[in-house]
């Protein structure tokens, strides 16, 4: 007879520390490890509100499903991207509170409480990655080879290429051993040249670093203390699966909004008619929004608690900004739990706020913001909010491309640099400047002077070039189809169907051909090369589909029969290049036309002149 399922609340400690028979397994059908640092980053800031908070009851990571199967075998149906994460953070834990242990001094009193509890967090990190007792424990500490061979984390899926990084990075003794052994991808510089494993790593080994002694070992002890999951356990793949579709698409708990709208409900009093009606309204726009993945209820209510914020200076004490974050139901049920004492006026300001995204949604520069961080939509929401409704046209979109501009500048910066939103030179820098975005005296030219003193005073010219070079994701691709449609005044517009062409293909049936005739032997160095920004431009879904895969001549002509081709293309960037001098397209014009995309964003960023397109 089957087990029944098992459900439990669990520590993430104890929910990591496995019997040393007993293995996580991701399956071969799992995707590849996929989280980089923007959820690692997410992940941090959960952390981090939580501990500045002083919450006393435990913080809920979500649940995590697991096949229990095969003897032995812990295969992650839902949570293999949360688990690896886990693992690779508590390994940085290690190797700092290590540090850290080492250098407090032997014979101090005063110290002597934070060594113990430093030792103590330690101790616990190991049993954990190296399933060790307190014998194993020592053994370890004192030869570190001891923590080898020991498996806690199989990956068997088909899509990883990597399926060894997790293993030595928890081999490794220290941070730099860990550097030295891991995958580098070939001719990539900088933090490109890692995969996603080390580069999250490095990414917590960072932010671990500028914390004292003391906040170290407070991170370590709620994350191994306060931080849970829900476990469930089942021994039948089939109900595991079943499971987690189901958790994934009902079931779901009071949203905040939920929370919030029965608070204002009760408090509506006799004009709860109004209030109700009110309401219906604002979901209704909030989810003709939400289906285009503009903004939904939760994301309107976030985005006017950063405009009252802003607004009332709210987080800046002394003239320092304080970055912390309150949640949505603290913030509208505790914080400023008077504006639930007006609901209609509160309803006002927010359906002020879903109306402007039903005007704004359609603006060309509003729609390429859009695909960038989810963020920007905080603080562009905060300077629309300063117009009326009837000023909100046609004739007010030059300052709304102003402020959009300035923010695609800093938003491709965090493209392009190993950092998270969270850090100094992103959120810190935007928290003071939405007290400015949100105050209709302040002028436009005064916000982007702060803009260019800003990227102008924090990076570098020619380390931006090199992270353009290396570049292999696809965003940047519209942003350099806005800047060339730009350059030569032709239009600007992109369809949610856009594909990304690669003009020298990256598959198909002549791709061995198309290969060596543009002289690239080495596999390695073709994927590397199709994947820059020189070889990307937007092209229309279908056009894509009949032509992707051919030969450069034959994209740059235009068939009568099936009229498809380049020429036909809406893209700017497309339809130059039925005019480009050359039938093929080789290495050398792959690399070039980095070149002018790197120059052409690069302008962009730090407002110069680009000389050519």
């Amino acid at each position: 007879m089957a087990k029944n399922i098992e459900p439990q609340l669990k520590l993430i400690s104890g929910y990591l520390k496995l019997e040393k028979q007993v293995n996580f397994v991701i399956p071969e059908y799992q995707r590849g490890y996929s989280w980089n640092i923007i959820q690692c980053d997410k992940l941090w800031q959960d952390i981090e509100a939580f501990i500045e908070s002083g919450g006393k009851d435990p913080y809920f990571f979500g649940t995590i499903i697991v096949d229990c199967s095969q003897d032995n075998k812990f295969s992650l149906i839902d949570g293999q991207q949360r688990t690896t994460t886990f693992f690779l953070l508590l390994k940085v834990l290690l190797i700092r509170l290590n540090e850290v242990f080492k250098n407090l001094p032997s014979n101090d009193e005063a110290s002597e409480a934070l060594k113990e509890g430093i030792k103590e967090n330690r101790n616990k990190i190991i049993g954990i990655l190296y399933k060790a007792d307190v014998e194993d424990r020592i053994e370890i500490l004192s030869d570190w080879e001891k923590a080898k061979g020991i498996s806690i984390l199989e990956n068997k899926s088909i899509n990883e290429q990597h399926k060894d990084e997790v293993k030595i990075i928890v081999e490794a003794k220290d941070f730099a051993e860990a550097e030295q052994n891991v995958y580098k991808f070939p001719r990539r510089k900088q933090d490109f040249k890692y995969t996603n494993h080390f580069r999250n790593f490095k990414y917590f080994y960072s932010k671990l670093m500028e914390k004292s002694e003391s906040k170290l070992n407070l991170f370590a002890k709620v994350f191994l203390e306060k931080c849970q999951i829900i476990e469930i356990r089942s021994w039948q793949i089939e109900q595991a699966i079943t499971m987690f579709n189901s958790l994934n698409s009902t079931g779901i708990p009071l949203s905040d909004a939920d929370i919030i709208s029965a608070q204002l409900f009760s408090k509506a009093g006799d004009k709860v008619k109004e209030f109700n009606e009110q309401w219906e309204n604002i979901n209704r726009l909030a989810g003709e929004l939400s289906t285009q993945k503009i903004v939904d209820i939760n994301a309107i209510l976030m985005q006017f608690m950063y405009i009252n914020r802003a607004s009332n200076r709210e987080y800046v004490k002394y003239d320092s900004v304080d970055v912390t974050t309150p949640g949505l139901r603290r913030y509208y049920t505790d914080i400023r739990k008077e504006l639930l004492d007006e609901p209609l006026k509160l309803c006002n300001e927010l359906q002020k706020i879903a109306e402007i995204w039903q005007i704004v949604k359609d603006y060309q520069i509003v729609k390429l913001l859009l695909k960038f961080n989810e963020n920007i939509k905080l603080y562009l929401s905060g300077y629309l909010y300063r117009y009326e409704m009837d000023k909100i046209t046609k004739d007010e979109v030059f300052d709304i491309m102003e402020v959009s501009e300035c923010l695609l500048r800093l938003f491709a910066l965090l493209e392009l640099v190993d950092a998270g939103y969270s850090s100094r030179n992103f959120k810190t820098f935007l928290f003071r400047e939405n007290i400015k975005l949100v105050d209709k005296n302040i002028s436009i030219q005064e916000i982007k002077h702060d803009f260019n003193k800003h990227i102008c005073e924090n990076w570098n010219e020619e380390s931006i070039k090199d992270s353009i070079r290396e570049y292999d994701k696809n965003i940047l691709v519209y942003l350099n189809e806005y800047l060339y449609s730009k350059s030569k005044n032709s239009k600007f517009d992109f369809d949610e169907n856009v594909n990304i062409e690669h003009i020298m293909p990256v598959s198909g049936r002549n791709i061995d051909a198309i290969r060596q005739d543009a002289g690239i032997v080495d596999k390695d160095e073709f994927n590397n090369l199709v994947s820059k920004l020189g070889n990307k431009i937007l092209l229309e879904e279908d056009i894509n589909k009949s032509i992707g895969n051919e030969w450069f001549k034959t994209k740059k002509q235009t068939s009568i029969d099936k009229k498809t081709g380049y020429k036909e293309s809406k893209y700017t960037i497309a339809r130059s290049l039925t005019s480009y001098p050359k039938d093929k397209w080789e290495k050398n014009d792959i690399n070039a036309a980095t070149e002018k995309v790197m120059d052409r964003i690069v302008a962009f960023i730090f407002q110069k002149e680009v000389t050519g397109t």
